[in-house]
């Protein structure tokens, strides 16, 4: 049964765009407008992150929007003292929507003496006060394992398929999914699943950390639209190097879907002279002005799924059900009207 409090939602200073764009999807879903929470999130002279929360929290199903991206130490803190701020005022339940969980990459300890910091962000968020959280496309999915609290891990794949079907309605026999390693095979076979397409590997050999020695193309990818899928774009080397691999083996051309555009660094200006025809990502990390100038970078929306989920969460039903094209199309219709 739904419960009688109503979803409010607060957000941090990560991606303030994303937090509206939720909220006034939720009003669009309810008929009820729904807003973000009136709070101050600011910082003392030498850096200390201050909160204060303007509206009567108390008994309220609350969930802080903020993801963890750069610069991430600050927004992790602010995530955390946020919810410390909304316990403290008697919130009935924190929900962190976390649209990218920043230290994903650190899930395991790859040599003698590292960190596995991802577990440690997760206990410091449970320790906190936050009873669920909400992401999309972990690093690694195991990654939900680091909680001792409900994760609702979202996927982009479903709403990539829509883009595809909208933007290649016309070469759908020519795609071909590429996962640009053997780690990511898992996420390329779903998306290729969902457009029904075949599915190719770029095995990479690594000589040392940051740089790639060999790269080999595993299939036949001669004459073939291709789509390399990963989850995450961070300063777009090893994705360039991919489409030039590609193209090398006989591909006709090469698309990228990318979950989370970190695109530090030199990645823009990589993307912008490289041989793909177009690099697609969401809006889990806020584009910076030079991401959204890039004439081959396209912005999928994640807000319309996002907000459907929440509204899921507070009523008690099915999250997994949004991985659905019955569930999930009609949430997209304005955007994808034509797939």
């Amino acid at each position: 049964m739904p419960t009688l409090t109503e979803p409010k939602l607060i957000a941090g200073n990560a991606n303030l765009p994303l937090a509206t764009a939720i909220a006034k999807r939720m009003t669009m879903h309810r008929g009820i407008h729904t807003g973000l929470v009136d709070a101050r999130v600011e910082r003392f002279n030498d850096g200390e992150i201050f909160v204060e929360v303007f509206e009567n929290v108390r008994g309220e199903d609350m969930f802080i929007i903020q993801p963890t991206s750069n610069p991430a130490n600050d927004n992790l803190m602010e995530l955390l003292i946020m919810a410390d701020a909304l316990r403290r005022s008697s919130a009935a339940r924190i929900t962190a929507v976390l649209p990218y969980f920043g230290y994903a990459r650190q899930d395991r300890r790859t040599k003698a003496r590292t960190p596995i910091s991802a577990k440690l962000v997760a206990n410091m968020l449970v320790g906190t006060g936050i009873e669920r959280v909400l992401t999309m496309d972990l690093h690694a999915a195991q990654i939900q394992g680091f909680f001792d609290i409900p994760v609702d891990n979202l996927y982009a794949s479903p709403v990539f398929a829509l883009d595809i079907k909208t933007h290649f309605r016309d070469s759908m026999d020519d795609l071909m999914v590429v996962s640009p390693d053997v780690g990511g095979v898992a996420r390329a076979r779903e998306l290729a699943k969902r457009i029904n397409s075949p599915l190719a590997i770029v095995d990479k050999r690594r000589e040392k950390a940051g740089e790639v020695a060999e790269m080999t193309v595993i299939g036949n990818v001669q004459g073939k639209i291709c789509l390399i899928v990963d989850d995450m774009c961070d300063t777009a080397g090893t994705l360039c190097k991919a489409a030039e691999v590609l193209l090398e083996n006989g591909a006709k051309e090469v698309h990228s879907y990318i979950t989370h555009g970190v695109m530090s660094g030199p990645a823009v200006e990589r993307v912008t002279n490289s041989v793909m025809k177009s690099l697609v990502i969401t809006d889990t990390i806020q584009p910076s002005p030079a991401v959204r100038g890039a004439p081959n970078i396209r912005i999928v929306p994640t807000a319309p799924i996002f907000a459907q989920a929440i509204l899921n969460i507070w009523n008690g039903t099915s999250v997994s059900s949004l991985f659905e094209d019955s569930t999930l199309n009609p949430i997209y219709e304005s955007l994808y009207s034509a797939a």
